[in-house]
């Protein structure tokens, strides 16, 4: 199938292309998936939505893509998009019945209220779309909870009070997922042990390979797609595990390489930087001192 992405603009839109009745409310509705009729065919394709989305699946009948990773929906998970994002939908034959349910959320139902902005502050809306929340049963059963208080809220005769009581229960919903989100970080003890060690040989490799002279020091950006995640997912997971920005760790890596070098070999502290990354070697012995409060040639005349 083409890749071409289809752009979704309206949840109407979204509600027809389903086989659903048309939405109680035009800018929010909730869905389960067993209502919808599928209409794509089985392959890949991606969708482009304009509005918020917040899902939790189970038993899909196809994957959904992040970045370069394909999730399978057989325990509760839960991810959220925000508009303009790519989602590639890879269906397969004899898949399970799915379940489960969505909230789509067009961006004028938030405009002129206090989420209008702070909508943005949830990270896992700015993910790229390649990281996913795993709810325990009892998480599951609270954001149902208060995802059915909306979706009864929309559905009563709208009134002056609708639009705050709905924002007040998303906001509920969002800061409920933040906690579940931060707890995701602490619980899954192995996956995290094993991101720090490879972690780890990627920057030794990257500083002790030809890529750093080339390239300069790596960046943010660099790091988090060699694990498919997003600049704000690995800053986020970081500083969770290690107290650390992700740039602290790039940094801290790169005293330890310099302090290596000039310890154990004669270059020149210009040899060195360049051998770093860094451009002018002035800059490199402001960083060092700023790390250290020594200069490199301090730290090697201390060492000798």
């Amino acid at each position: 199938m083409s890749d071409k992405p289809i752009r979704i603009k309206t949840i109407s839109e979204f509600h027809t292309l389903r086989g659903l009745p048309k939405p109680k409310h035009p800018l929010i509705s909730v869905i389960n998936f067993e209502d919808m009729t599928q209409t794509s065919e089985i392959g890949r394709q991606n969708l482009i939505f304009d509005f918020y989305m917040i899902s939790v699946k189970r038993d899909m009948n196809h994957k959904y893509r992040y970045g370069q990773q394909d999730y399978d929906f057989d325990e509760g998970l839960m991810f959220c998009m925000a508009p303009n994002q790519v989602l590639g939908v890879i269906r397969e034959e004899n898949g399970k019945p799915p379940s489960g349910w969505m909230m789509m959320i067009h961006p004028d139902f938030l405009w002129n209220t206090s989420m209008a902005n702070a909508i943005k502050k949830y990270e896992f809306f700015d993910y790229s779309v390649n990281e996913a929340l795993f709810l325990s049963e009892d998480e599951e059963i609270k954001i149902q909870q208060i995802t059915e208080n909306i979706k009864q809220e929309y559905q009563m005769n709208i009134d002056k009070f609708s639009q705050n009581i709905i924002i007040s229960q998303l906001e509920t919903l969002l800061n409920y997922s933040e906690r579940f989100y931060q707890r995701q970080f602490i619980t899954r003890h192995k996956a995290n042990h094993q991101f720090l060690e490879k972690l780890e040989i990627l920057l030794n490799n990257y500083f002790e390979g030809k890529n750093i002279i080339q390239n300069g020091l790596p960046s943010v950006q660099y790091l988090s797609g060699e694990f498919n995640m997003s600049p704000q997912y690995m800053r986020s997971l970081l500083k969770s595990l290690t107290g650390q920005t992700t740039q602290q760790l790039i940094h801290e890596k790169l005293i330890e390489k310099a302090k290596e070098k000039l310890s154990t070999t004669e270059l020149s502290v210009s040899e060195i930087a360049y051998e770093l990354g860094f451009e002018h070697s002035q800059s490199f012995s402001k960083l060092f001192k700023a790390k250290t409060d020594i200069s490199p040639l301090e730290f090697r005349k201390s060492f000798n």
